[in-house]
C-alpha cells in the first residue's frame, strides 16, 4: 500500500487522496492576511491570520490567547537534533503547530458549551474528541470510490484482487476523507475567529522558510509539479522513470521536482504529506491547485500540466 510519513511532535492534519484547492477571494478593506501576503506559506491555523504590529516578542495574539517565541524556541528544542535546523529554517511552520493546539481547544470549547455542556467537567482530550466527531461523523466511503481508487492505483495492489483488499482501501480512504474535513476545519479557523500574527517576525522568518527547493520552483513564474516519495516505497520507484522524462519533456516550460521525504522531513510536513509518493500540481503563480496520493500515470500527469497552461 501507501508508506505513511513518520510525523512530527505536534499536531499534524493531512489533505485527502484527491484534493483541488484554489485561491481564496481578496476583500480590498480587510487587513492584510497570511495567505494574502505569503501565498502557501502556511498551510493550518495561520493561513488566514492576520499580520499585525505586536508588542516585542509576542509572536501570535488571539483572544487572551498569546504565543510568545520563547515557546517556539523550547519547541525546536524538544525535536530530535537531527531535524532542528530544519525546524529553525521552517519556524512559521513551529508556530502554526503550536497555535493549531491552543487555537482547536479555544473553538472546541465554544462550540461544546453552546450546546449547554459544562466543559469544565472534561478533559481536553474528551472535549477535542468530542468536537471532531462532530467534524467527521457524516463522513462515509460509497462502494464506488472503493473501487474507482483501486482501477486508478492498479499498480499499488501487486495482482490482490480488490475483494481481497476493500476492507483495508475503505478503511484507508475513510480515514483520509476524515483527515481532509478535519484540516478545512483547522485551516479555517482564523475565519472563524481573530488570529493575529506578528508581521515582522513573519516577514523575517519568510526569507528562511522560502529558502528551499519546493518554494524556489513555485516562485520561478512556471507551473510546477512536485512529488514527494523515498526510495524503496515501491510506487515512489514507478514514478521515478515517470519524472525523469516529463523534466527533459518539459524543460524551460515547467519544474518537474522530486523531494525525498527522509532529508526533507520538516518541508514534508509543512506540505501536508501524509503518504507516498504524493504528486503536488502549483500554477504559474505558485499556487495549490491539485494534488494525487499514489502512483499517478504519465498521460494524467501531463493531462494536469495541461490544465495549468503547459504544451
Amino acid at each position: 500500500m501507501i508508506l505513511i510519513v513518520a510525523g512530527m511532535s505536534f499536531p499534524c492534519f493531512a489533505a485527502g487522496d484527491e484534493t483541488a484547492v484554489g485561491p481564496p477571494s481578496a476583500a480590498q478593506d480587510r487587513p492584510t492576511l497570511m495567505d494574502d501576503a505569503y501565498p502557501g506559506l502556511a498551510s493550518e491555523v495561520l493561513t488566514y491570520a492576520r499580520l499585525v504590529d505586536l508588542p516585542e516578542g509576542m509572536l501570535l495574539r488571539s483572544g487572551d490567547l498569546t504565543i510568545r517565541a520563547e515557546a517556539v524556541k523550547a519547541e525546536i528544542a524538544r525535536a530530535p537534533e537531527l531535524v532542528q535546523e530544519q525546524l529553525r529554517q521552517q519556524a512559521i511552520f513551529v508556530l502554526e503547530r503550536i497555535a493549531a493546539k491552543d487555537l482547536l481547544l479555544l473553538d472546541a470549547k465554544s462550540r461544546i458549551a453552546k450546546t449547554g455542556t459544562d466543559v469544565a467537567q472534561r478533559s481536553e482530550q474528551e472535549i477535542m474528541k468530542k468536537h471532531f466527531g462532530t467534524v467527521v461523523e457524516k463522513i462515509t466511503v460509497t462502494d464506488q470510490e472503493v473501487a474507482d481508487f483501486y482501477r486508478n492505483n492498479s499498480e499499488m495492489f501487486q495482482g490482490a484482487k480488490l475483494d481481497e483488499v476493500k476492507p483495508q482501501l475503505a478503511r484507508y480512504l475513510l480515514q483520509q476523507k476524515q483527515e481532509d474535513a478535519v484540516n478545512r476545519h483547522v485551516k479555517t479557523l482564523g475565519q472563524r475567529m481573530t488570529v493575529e500574527v506578528s508581521a515582522s517576525w513573519v516577514k523575517a522568518k519568510a526569507v528562511l522558510a522560502m529558502d528551499n527547493p519546493v518554494d524556489k520552483v513555485r516562485q520561478s513564474g512556471r507551473p510546477s509539479l512536485v512529488d514527494f516519495g523515498r526510495g524503496g516505497c515501491g510506487p515512489c520507484d514507478m514514478m521515478t522513470p515517470i519524472l525523469e522524462e516529463l523534466k527533459k519533456k518539459y524543460d524551460g516550460k515547467a519544474n518537474v521536482l522530486f523531494v525525498h521525504v527522509g532529508e526533507e522531513q520538516i518541508l514534508a510536513a509543512r506540505y501536508g504529506i501524509r503518504a507516498i509518493p504524493e504528486q503536488v500540481f502549483f500554477d504559474k503563480d505558485g499556487r495549490e491547485m491539485f494534488r494525487h496520493t499514489g502512483f499517478f500515470p504519465k498521460d494524467q500527469i501531463e493531462k494536469r500540466l495541461a490544465e495549468l497552461g503547459v504544451k
